[in-house]
């Protein structure tokens, strides 16, 4: 047992510096394929899957993943503790790296479901389903979550929050830096609206040094990257590494150490086509599926706009995916260049 301890706070030590964070109906199995092309070390997360959708729905469909995509989180939507338990291990039995969960969406359907972001109002709950995991899996358990809700803005509530789960065995929190408004914004306004507070964050951080702080919400660049790892563990990015993936292609030798990335924008593409011909004959899935992960690979390339249009035409769907890549990539004009 000691061995196991031991391992697992090994894990949580090396915990990635930076992440892409999970999105709905953004982040499935494909999105995920690109990323992991465009950096070797970032921690990549699945969508929210819900409890009730892993005990009582398809788990292949839910839990299917490539071998390429590790390191890979499951991030799970839920709040009763024996539930949680049975969806992380069966995250692991799929071969996850970790478990996380999420007290941060802040929709009305999450809610009257009972967990997301209205979960943080009982953080001994939330401190229940943590431990109910613990025991079930060798892997990490992890929580996102908001700074605060409504329009509460006291360090308190975040800080007792955090204390209390940390107390069942937590050690690592992906804090979105805004407050989660659960009546009168939808969760698209709940991504811009309530404003931004890193300083919450980093306040965390000095109040809990024996935990692994992440710091989420409107992180667009490299340099505030850089400054938000002299005050907390880790980064995890949204949108932008979803609209502009080529950004992560940056990550690895700048935050990881690593050597600097290889490949051109046409031999991603290359993968990606061969990858979408994988997919076809293994699973079925049609090219389309995929291609519309890769639609930002290169935004703000001259001929871009040509390329995404081609990927993006449904006229063009019978066509095998080697074909429409060769129709993405002939210049649509002579100021055209890719």
């Amino acid at each position: 047992m000691n061995d196991s301890n031991n391992e697992l706070k090994q894990k949580v030590k090396d915990y990635p510096r930076l992440s892409v964070a999970p999105m709905l109906d953004w982040t499935d199995r494909h999105c995920r394929y690109l990323h992991r092309l465009l950096s070797r070390h970032a921690l990549l997360y699945t969508e929210m899957v819900t409890t009730g959708a892993l005990l009582h729905g398809d788990v292949a469909r839910h839990l299917r993943l490539n071998a390429e995509e590790h390191p890979l989180a499951l991030q799970l939507g839920g709040s009763e503790p024996a539930d949680l338990a049975q969806a992380a291990r069966l995250g692991q039995e799929w071969g996850y790296d970790e478990i996380n969960l999420n007290c941060g969406c802040p929709s009305e359907r999450v809610q009257r479901g009972a967990f997301g972001a209205c979960l943080m109002r009982e953080p001994a709950l939330v401190a229940d389903g943590v431990k109910a995991m613990r025991d079930a899996v060798t892997i990490p358990v992890t929580v996102k979550h908001r700074i605060g809700i409504d329009q509460d803005e006291s360090y308190g509530f975040v800080r007792d929050f955090v204390g209390t789960v940390a107390d069942a065995g937590c050690e690592v929190f992906i804090v979105h830096a805004r407050n989660a408004w659960l009546k009168g914004l939808s969760p698209k306004e709940n991504r811009d609206i309530p404003p931004l507070r890193y300083g919450v964050v980093a306040q965390l951080k000095r109040d809990f040094p024996q935990l692994t702080i992440a710091i989420n919400g409107g992180i667009k660049d490299s340099a505030t990257v850089a400054e938000q790892l002299t005050l907390v563990d880790g980064v995890m990015v949204g949108r932008e590494a979803y609209h502009n993936p080529w950004w992560l292609t940056t990550w690895d030798e700048q935050f990881f150490g690593a050597a600097p990335f290889a490949l051109s924008h046409r031999e991603i593409e290359a993968h990606m086509v061969a990858y979408m011909q994988r997919e076809a004959a293994e699973h079925g899935t049609h090219w389309y599926a995929i291609a519309r992960h890769m639609l930002g690979l290169r935004h703000g390339l001259p001929g871009a706009r040509h390329w995404r249009q081609v990927w993006s035409n449904h006229r063009l769907k019978d066509l095998p995916a080697s074909d429409v890549s060769h129709i993405a990539n002939t210049k649509q004009d002579k100021n055209d260049s890719f």
